[in-house]
Protein backbone atom coordinates (compact mmCIF):
# COMPACT_ATOMS: atom_id res chain seq x y z
CA UNK A 1 0.00 0.00 0.00
CA UNK A 2 1.33 3.65 -0.87
CA UNK A 3 1.78 6.04 1.50
CA UNK A 4 -0.32 8.74 2.00
CA UNK A 5 0.72 12.39 2.85
CA UNK A 6 -0.81 13.67 6.13
CA UNK A 7 -3.54 16.11 4.52
CA UNK A 8 -2.50 19.89 5.00
CA UNK A 9 -5.24 21.72 7.42
CA UNK A 10 -8.43 22.72 5.68
CA UNK A 11 -8.21 19.58 3.47
CA UNK A 12 -10.06 15.93 3.58
CA UNK A 13 -10.78 15.08 7.82
CA UNK A 14 -8.62 18.40 8.34
CA UNK A 15 -11.40 20.37 6.59
CA UNK A 16 -14.78 20.45 6.03
CA UNK A 17 -15.02 16.59 6.06
CA UNK A 18 -13.65 16.63 9.68
CA UNK A 19 -15.38 16.10 12.72
CA UNK A 20 -16.08 19.49 13.96
CA UNK A 21 -14.73 18.81 17.61
CA UNK A 22 -11.21 17.92 15.69
CA UNK A 23 -11.84 21.19 14.02
CA UNK A 24 -12.17 23.34 16.67
CA UNK A 25 -9.05 22.21 18.33
CA UNK A 26 -6.91 22.44 15.40
CA UNK A 27 -8.51 26.12 15.25
CA UNK A 28 -7.75 26.77 18.40
CA UNK A 29 -4.58 25.16 18.37
CA UNK A 30 -3.48 27.41 15.34
CA UNK A 31 -4.86 30.57 17.25
CA UNK A 32 -2.53 29.91 20.08
CA UNK A 33 0.61 29.39 18.45
CA UNK A 34 -0.13 32.38 16.26
CA UNK A 35 -0.89 34.31 19.93
CA UNK A 36 2.35 32.49 21.00
CA UNK A 37 4.10 33.54 18.21
CA UNK A 38 3.13 37.43 18.85
CA UNK A 39 3.76 37.93 22.49
CA UNK A 40 6.77 35.82 22.86
CA UNK A 41 9.45 38.53 22.38
CA UNK A 42 7.63 40.32 25.17
CA UNK A 43 8.11 37.07 27.14
CA UNK A 44 4.53 36.25 27.66
CA UNK A 45 3.22 32.96 27.25
CA UNK A 46 -0.61 32.69 26.09
CA UNK A 47 -1.55 31.03 29.38
CA UNK A 48 0.19 34.33 31.57
CA UNK A 49 -1.91 36.58 28.55
CA UNK A 50 -5.11 35.02 29.76
CA UNK A 51 -4.21 35.65 33.28
CA UNK A 52 -3.39 39.23 32.85
CA UNK A 53 -6.52 39.73 31.04
CA UNK A 54 -9.07 38.04 33.44
CA UNK A 55 -7.19 39.87 36.67
CA UNK A 56 -7.38 42.97 34.25
CA UNK A 57 -11.05 42.18 33.47
CA UNK A 58 -11.99 41.38 37.23
CA UNK A 59 -9.84 42.80 39.57
CA UNK A 60 -10.02 41.01 43.33
CA UNK A 61 -10.61 37.63 42.06
CA UNK A 62 -8.74 34.65 43.89
CA UNK A 63 -6.53 32.20 41.72
CA UNK A 64 -9.65 29.30 41.22
CA UNK A 65 -11.44 31.98 39.95
CA UNK A 66 -9.29 32.80 37.82
CA UNK A 67 -8.16 29.30 36.51
CA UNK A 68 -11.78 28.75 36.19
CA UNK A 69 -11.95 31.68 33.86
CA UNK A 70 -9.21 31.16 32.01
CA UNK A 71 -9.46 27.23 31.90
CA UNK A 72 -6.47 26.40 33.38
CA UNK A 73 -5.66 24.13 36.23
CA UNK A 74 -5.27 25.84 39.56
CA UNK A 75 -1.68 24.88 40.22
CA UNK A 76 -0.95 26.40 36.33
CA UNK A 77 -2.46 29.59 37.74
CA UNK A 78 -0.62 29.38 40.89
CA UNK A 79 2.53 29.30 39.46
CA UNK A 80 1.43 32.14 36.55
CA UNK A 81 0.23 33.96 38.94
CA UNK A 82 3.90 33.70 40.94
CA UNK A 83 6.15 34.02 38.20
CA UNK A 84 3.97 37.64 37.58
CA UNK A 85 3.94 38.92 40.69
CA UNK A 86 7.74 38.35 40.78
CA UNK A 87 7.59 40.08 37.67
CA UNK A 88 5.98 43.35 39.38
CA UNK A 89 3.13 42.83 36.88
CA UNK A 90 0.33 41.10 39.65
CA UNK A 91 -0.29 41.90 43.19
CA UNK A 92 -1.73 39.86 45.89
CA UNK A 93 -3.56 41.00 48.35
CA UNK A 94 -5.59 39.38 51.10
CA UNK A 95 -9.43 39.25 50.43
CA UNK A 96 -11.55 41.95 51.80
CA UNK A 97 -13.78 39.11 52.90
CA UNK A 98 -12.43 35.79 52.97
CA UNK A 99 -8.95 36.45 54.51
CA UNK A 100 -6.93 33.30 53.85
CA UNK A 101 -7.89 33.52 49.78
CA UNK A 102 -5.68 36.49 47.85
CA UNK A 103 -6.91 38.27 45.87
CA UNK A 104 -4.95 38.63 42.38
CA UNK A 105 -5.00 42.90 40.87
CA UNK A 106 -2.39 43.93 38.17
CA UNK A 107 -0.12 46.37 38.82
CA UNK A 108 0.43 49.53 36.87
CA UNK A 109 3.25 47.58 35.19
CA UNK A 110 1.24 45.01 34.84
CA UNK A 111 -1.50 46.64 32.92
CA UNK A 112 0.88 48.37 31.01
CA UNK A 113 2.23 44.83 30.13
CA UNK A 114 -1.45 43.66 29.24
CA UNK A 115 -1.83 46.48 26.95
CA UNK A 116 1.58 45.82 25.12
CA UNK A 117 0.40 42.39 24.43
CA UNK A 118 -3.38 43.42 23.26
CA UNK A 119 -1.88 45.46 20.46
CA UNK A 120 -0.13 41.97 19.19
CA UNK A 121 -2.70 39.94 20.37
CA UNK A 122 -5.76 42.75 18.33
CA UNK A 123 -3.52 41.95 15.37
CA UNK A 124 -4.23 38.15 15.45
CA UNK A 125 -7.98 38.96 16.01
CA UNK A 126 -8.20 41.50 13.21
CA UNK A 127 -6.71 38.55 11.12
CA UNK A 128 -9.05 35.95 12.42
CA UNK A 129 -12.10 38.18 11.47
CA UNK A 130 -10.71 39.39 8.68
CA UNK A 131 -12.78 36.53 6.12
CA UNK A 132 -15.99 36.62 7.99
CA UNK A 133 -18.79 39.47 7.14
CA UNK A 134 -19.69 40.51 10.44
CA UNK A 135 -22.83 39.48 9.98
CA UNK A 136 -21.49 36.00 10.11
CA UNK A 137 -19.22 36.78 13.03
CA UNK A 138 -21.73 37.31 15.13
CA UNK A 139 -23.23 34.05 14.34
CA UNK A 140 -19.72 32.43 15.25
CA UNK A 141 -20.20 34.31 18.36
CA UNK A 142 -23.23 33.28 19.13
CA UNK A 143 -22.33 29.36 18.48
CA UNK A 144 -19.18 29.58 20.07
CA UNK A 145 -20.40 31.09 23.28
CA UNK A 146 -23.41 28.66 23.52
CA UNK A 147 -20.87 25.44 23.34
CA UNK A 148 -18.72 27.05 26.28
CA UNK A 149 -22.99 27.66 27.82
CA UNK A 150 -23.49 23.75 27.40
CA UNK A 151 -19.81 22.70 28.47
CA UNK A 152 -20.67 25.50 31.85
CA UNK A 153 -24.19 23.73 32.28
CA UNK A 154 -23.24 20.26 32.10
CA UNK A 155 -20.21 21.15 34.14
CA UNK A 156 -23.03 22.52 37.09
CA UNK A 157 -24.96 19.32 35.90
CA UNK A 158 -22.03 17.08 37.30
CA UNK A 159 -21.79 19.24 40.41
CA UNK A 160 -24.83 19.02 41.65
CA UNK A 161 -25.16 15.03 40.86
CA UNK A 162 -21.84 14.77 42.66
CA UNK A 163 -23.12 16.75 46.00
CA UNK A 164 -26.63 14.66 45.81
CA UNK A 165 -24.57 11.58 45.69
CA UNK A 166 -22.06 12.39 48.35
CA UNK A 167 -24.99 13.62 50.37
CA UNK A 168 -26.85 9.79 50.37
CA UNK A 169 -23.79 8.08 51.05
CA UNK A 170 -23.45 10.24 54.11
CA UNK A 171 -26.89 9.42 54.78
CA UNK A 172 -26.83 6.17 54.05
CA UNK A 173 -23.55 5.80 56.40
CA UNK A 174 -25.58 7.33 59.53
CA UNK A 175 -28.38 4.46 59.26
CA UNK A 176 -30.63 7.38 57.89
Amino acid sequence: MAHRPVPRAGEGKRGEAGHLGYLLRQASAGNRLRMERALSDLGVTSPQFVVLTMAGAYPGLSGADVARLALLTPQTVSVIVANLEKAGAIARRPHPVHGRIQAIALTAAGEALLARCRERVMVNEARLRATLPPEEEAVVRRWLASLALDADDADAADDADAAEDADKAGDAGSGG
